[in-house]
């Protein structure tokens, strides 16, 4: 099967939570993620890079868009979602130094067969939050 072109990169990703107030403060405070757009008790989205990170809460989206304009399809998960961020080897160290200020517990810290270096954390929700070296897929930095 052949494509049409080659994607890229993820343009965006989402996660579902339980309170938007936590994951504004989570993702945005503690994270330093800027916040783009926001529906109160709906979602709220921040820009990451070149990519967003779109925050759902869990029970609005399975629902589907009452807008014409808008004719998004419903969508969700259920369950913890995971998602990680790029970080140098220096840069995780200021990072865990930071989430711990933050008082947000290190859930695993650890080196992978190949050397890359990964930190796991929660969010708010419960989602699995990785920082990693880009050579855990072997990517440079």
């Amino acid at each position: 099967m052949t494509v049409p072109a080659p994607l890229a990169g993820i343009l965006e990703t989402a996660l579902y939570i339980d309170d938007l107030g936590e994951a504004r403060d989570f993702y945005g405070r503690v994270l330093g993620l800027p916040e783009v757009a926001a529906v109160a008790g709906r979602h709220v989205f921040f820009r990451c890079g070149n990519a967003m990170v779109l925050l759902f809460v869990a029970g609005k989206t399975v629902k589907p868009s009452n807008n014409p304009k808008m004719p998004v399809p419903a969508h969700g998960a259920v369950g913890d979602g995971h998602m990680c961020f790029r970080a140098n080897a220096d840069e995780l160290v200021r990072w865990v130094v930071h989430l711990r200020k933050n008082n947000v517990a290190i859930e695993a810290d650890f080196q992978w067969p190949n050397g890359a270096r990964s930190v796991y954390v929660r969010d708010p929700s419960g989602n699995s939050i990785e920082f990693a070296e880009p050579q855990l897929w072997g990517f440079t930095e």
